[in-house]
């Protein structure tokens, strides 16, 4: 027996499904990792039923998870929606094989595909990891990699627009079929070009996305739009780019349901800011023993794996991983930076004094297990290690709550990342927004912006865009 959703559920459009205003976003979710897993139980658990993911997120680790905990606690009212399209990892090597038609190489390490011999293994794929034989909402991942390829080589021309929605109608007719065979309810795109302004070459038309759909198909199940809105990239609900409307306005015209994705995370002027407090409103940033004790637990098992099995320490003496990181953390400014300095400075030497361990303690019990702990580890550190780095933030954090006060947000004790999800769930035509909550206590504060007072965002958006352009 079914029970009756909340009243404060929206629905995802004009779709037949109804979630809860604030999604569980996935990416950098992973299985193996408990806190994930806590914190996904935790949103459940609190009533949240949207699960946002993707086949490349951890290399299809996120989906395993999402797949696990479903599978596990009988959540049979949850809504999974997925998407496809990036060729990396595990996806790198199979596209190496099987050489799929109209490949997007990108960059090193990161192609792009949509085509529908492509989504077809991504489909297959997803829905082996989530233990379903459906997916409720099945997504093109970010197809705009196509015209910034071509940016890369000259500036987009109307052919270049023709071919890329072209390749969107291709792969909608794919969709279509596997909607009718019931392995997808509803289809449609995660853009972060949806927002951008008709005078950028690369911006990307729900409406002419649309149209392909309805050449399909007068009944088609193109219903679903995500694309990124927050304090600094409010082209979504301020840029007027779909036959005179923002694309809040368009989808919510068209019965288009909408996602909201990194409502938290705000790029900028070449930089990223965290829409949060850390460590907390007005308190004082992390320092050199914060980081010390940040670093602890690795320290104490590199020289537990260096007492039991005599092997050195990476970098020598007194050093290992942990002082790798305490040489290398003063010098990270952005949070956002982290990625780039672990695949460059961090992982080589790691991987080749881990390869060095293996051949001395290959077969003891002792060495399975430390390795396990010591991976956990490094994952927990490095997560700790993006927070420090963001604590550093506190300032520009307190700053962006004056100038949203001097827009007419009304004063309030709640935390930043609940004004600013708020702001958003605020906004006409919004059906959910997605945040990453990689631990329990991020579920815990996301939710405390799901009752506070309404306010008339738009205006409060509209000013805050336009003083901060003027300073």
């Amino acid at each position: 027996m079914s029970h009756p959703l909340p009243e404060y559920f929206r629905p995802l459009g004009d779709t037949d499904i109804r979630c809860h205003p604030l999604g569980f976003g996935c990416y950098r979710i992973a299985e193996g990792v408990a806190e994930h897993e806590a914190a996904l139980r935790e949103y459940l658990g609190r009533g949240g039923n949207l699960i946002d993911t993707s086949a490349n997120y951890t290399d299809g680790r996120s989906e395993s998870l999402v797949g696990k905990v479903l599978s596990g606690n009988g959540a049979s009212g949850a809504v999974v929606v997925t998407k496809a399209g990036y060729i990396q990892g595990q996806n790198m090597t199979l596209a190496q094989q099987q050489s799929f038609p109209e490949v997007v190489e990108y960059g090193e390490g990161i192609w792009h595909c949509i085509h529908p011999r492509f989504l077809e293994t991504q489909l297959r794929a997803s829905c082996r990891r989530l233990k379903r034989d459906r997916v409720d909402v099945f997504l093109l991942h970010n197809p705009e990699y196509f015209l910034s390829h071509q940016a890369h080589h000259h500036t987009p021309t109307p052919q270049d627009h023709q071919e890329f929605y072209r390749r969107i109608g291709q792969a909608f007719d794919y969709l279509e079929d596997q909607a009718r065979e019931g392995r997808i309810g509803w289809y449609g795109i995660s853009s972060n070009h949806y927002g951008l302004s008709t005078a950028d070459p690369t911006m990307t038309s729900v409406q002419r996305c649309l149209r392909q759909a309805e050449r399909i198909s007068s009944g088609h199940r193109f219903r679903v739009v995500q694309l990124p809105l927050n304090l600094y990239e409010s082209g979504g609900a301020l840029e007027p780019n779909n036959d005179g409307l923002t694309a809040l306005e368009f989808c919510r015209r068209e019965g288009l349901g909408v996602l909201i994705n990194r409502p938290l995370n705000a790029f900028s002027e070449n930089r990223m800011f965290r829409l949060s407090d850390f460590p907390g409103q007005g308190r004082a940033a992390g320092g050199p023993k914060d980081l010390e004790l940040l670093v602890g637990p690795l320290r104490q098992l590199e020289q537990s794996l260096a007492d039991r099995l005599e092997v050195p320490l990476l970098g020598g003496p007194d050093f290992g991983l942990a002082g790798l990181i305490l040489r290398i953390a003063p010098q990270v400014r952005a949070a956002s930076d982290w990625d780039w300095v672990v695949e460059r400075h961090v992982a080589p030497p790691l991987q080749q004094w881990i390869q060095d361990c293996q051949k001395v303690g290959q077969g003891e019990a002792f060495w399975e297990e430390w390795r396990e702990r010591y991976f956990q580890a490094i994952r927990t550190v490095l997560e700790d290690l993006e927070h420090f780095t963001l604590s550093q933030q506190q300032e520009e954090s307190d700053r962006i709550r004056s100038l949203l006060e001097a827009c007419g947000y009304p004063e309030t004790r709640a935390s930043l990342s609940q004004i600013a999800m708020s702001l958003l769930l605020n906004l006409e035509g919004v059906s959910c927004v997605l945040n990453g909550m990689r631990r329990v206590a991020y579920v815990q504060d996301a939710n405390g912006a799901v009752g506070l007072p309404r306010v008339d965002a738009l205006p409060i958006l509209q000013e805050f865009s336009r003083k901060r352009s003027a300073t």
